[in-house]
C-alpha cells in the first residue's frame, strides 16, 4: 500500500497535495499527518476525499504553515486511511524517474523569515523542509 503524489500546488500562503491511495480505500477518520522528523511533535490535517474513495488532496493553509514554521528541520507526510490504521508515506513512485529529489523542485513558500518548501526524499518520500533566514 502506498499513497502516490498526483500534483503539488505551492502558491503564496498555501499549498495543496493531490494524491491517490492505492491498496487500501479511504474510510471515515482518515487524516493527513506532518510529523517533525526525529520528534514526537506532529499536525493533523483532515484530507478532502474524492467520490472514488481513494483519490484525496489536503491544504496547508497559512496558519498549519506559521504553525510548523515554528520548528526548523523536515516534516515528513503520512496518510492514516481510516481511524487506528497504520501511517503511510505519502510519495511519488509511479513514473520513470529513480531520483525525484533534484528533478522535481518546487517553489519555497515564504513567512516572515521562514521557508517552507516541498521536496521528495531520496525514498521519494514527500516531506516538507522548514528554514529559518536568520
Amino acid at each position: 500500500m502506498h499513497a502516490e503524489v498526483e500534483r503539488i500546488q505551492a502558491a503564496n500562503q498555501s499549498m495543496t497535495v493531490t494524491a491517490r491511495l492505492h491498496g487500501r480505500s479511504i474510510r471515515q477518520g482518515a487524516t493527513v499527518r506532518l510529523r517533525l522528523r526525529g520528534t514526537s511533535t506532529a499536525r493533523t490535517l483532515e484530507p478532502e476525499v474524492q467520490d472514488d474513495r481513494r483519490s484525496f488532496s489536503f491544504t496547508i493553509g497559512s496558519s498549519e504553515l506559521v504553525d510548523i514554521a515554528r520548528d526548523s528541520g523536515v516534516w515528513d507526510v503520512f496518510v492514516q486511511a481510516e481511524e487506528n490504521a497504520p501511517l503511510t508515506r505519502i510519495g511519488r513512485l509511479l513514473d520513470d524517474v529513480a531520483d525525484r529529489k533534484e528533478i522535481f523542485v518546487y517553489p519555497s513558500i515564504t513567512l516572515g523569515a521562514t521557508d517552507v518548501r516541498p521536496y521528495y526524499t531520496v525514498d521519494n518520500d514527500l516531506s516538507l523542509e522548514v528554514t529559518r533566514q536568520d
